[in-house]
């Protein structure tokens, strides 16, 4: 007999206006400070938080590069997947 581990899957938050503009300014004074950041985004099914910079914004495109803490490395990523930013 087989047993499956089901893993339970988040689904992307519906973020309130209020949340949104909130994320916004963090987003742009972390750009302009270069002020470290927590950063909570949706990826597969996961809501999963690291700590970096946001040296890019691109509102438009829905996109901006972030570059983690740990390894250094740019990650592209896109604007609707960001569930909170907050500073450290």
């Amino acid at each position: 007999m087989t047993f499956q581990k089901k893993m339970k899957l988040n689904k992307l938050p519906v973020l309130t206006e209020e949340k949104m503009e909130q994320i916004n300014f963090t987003l742009i004074e972390a750009l302009h400070t270069n002020k470290q950041v927590y950063l909570t985004y949706y990826k597969n099914g996961h809501h999963i938080t690291d700590t970096g910079f946001i040296p890019f914004v691109d509102s438009l495109g829905d996109q901006f590069i972030f570059i983690d803490e740990v390894f250094e490395l740019k990650n592209k990523m896109r604007l609707s997947e960001l569930i909170d930013v907050r500073f450290v």
